[in-house]
C-alpha cells in the first residue's frame, strides 16, 4: 500500500502585487487577502507586515511573503 503525498503549499500571509502607475509608483500589499497598503519601497512592505503584527525576517521566503510581477528590487514600470 502506498500513501501519496500531497505536496504543501502554503499560501504566505503577506502578498505584494505588481507595480502600479503613479507619481512614483507604487505596488499594493495584501494582508491574509485583504488590501492594506499601497507601497514605494521594501520598508513600506516591512513597516506594513510590522502593524499588522507579521515579523519578516527573510524577504525572500516563500511561506512568508510573495511577490508577484516582480520581486522585491521591482518598484519601477519597466
Amino acid at each position: 500500500m502506498t500513501e501519496s503525498a500531497s505536496p504543501h503549499i502554503s499560501m504566505p500571509r503577506i502578498t505584494v502585487l505588481k507595480v502600479q502607475p503613479g507619481d512614483p509608483p507604487y505596488r499594493l500589499v495584501e494582508i491574509d487577502g485583504e488590501v492594506v497598503s499601497a507601497a514605494t519601497s521594501m520598508t513600506d512592505v516591512l513597516s506594513t507586515a510590522a502593524a499588522a503584527g507579521i515579523r519578516v525576517h527573510d524577504l525572500d521566503d516563500p511561506d512568508v511573503i510573495r511577490w508577484v510581477g516582480g520581486g522585491k528590487f521591482t518598484w519601477r514600470l519597466h
